[in-house]
């Protein structure tokens, strides 16, 4: 039997940081049924150091993560994305392209990370905690049994996480 890999876009405005973090955790977390991506409206270029590190920490794969636009993901032969999912409120108020396929939309609100102030100490702290909140709403994500979910229940069920306290 042949298992569907749902392929997830996680959008933010510099995508270097949040947008990065949850694109690592999904295709970890995943086991394989997730693929994750990330993209941004006004991408820095670079991805956040901090986020790097966090995904390593936690023996996550970071090659090929990149700060990028998400026009990328409009291009012809572009992987179809079943979910989009900003991670940012200014994302989330932007006008985002159409995206092929109809996909699933949500939004789950995240703190910038990348805003922290202090040592950096301080600014792991914050990074770590912000992983974290992403880990438990990707954990609930990957849990979901979509095989048996319509469109609809999908895309309610997406943003009924992304509601959930973090």
């Amino acid at each position: 039997m042949t298992h569907k890999t749902y392929n997830v876009l996680f959008l933010c405005t510099g995508n270097s940081a949040r947008s990065i973090m949850a694109e690592g955790l999904v295709s970890q977390l995943g086991g394989g049924r997730f693929r994750g991506f990330s993209a941004g409206s006004q991408p820095t270029g670079r991805v956040n150091p901090f986020a790097i590190e966090q995904l390593q920490a936690m023996g996550y794969p970071t090659t090929g993560l990149r700060s990028k636009s998400w026009d990328e993901f409009g291009e012809a032969g572009t992987a179809a994305m079943d979910a989009i999912i900003t991670v940012c409120d200014n994302a989330a108020g932007e006008t985002c392209p159409l995206w092929p396929g109809f996909p699933a939309t949500a939004h789950w609100g995240f703190e910038d990370p990348a805003a922290a102030a202090g040592t950096d100490d301080e600014k792991r702290a914050a990074f770590a905690r912000i992983r974290q909140q992403i880990e438990r709403r990707v954990e609930s994500m990957v849990a979901l049994p979509l095989e048996t979910m319509s469109a609809s229940e999908i895309e309610a069920a997406l943003r009924h996480i992304g509601s959930m306290p973090v």
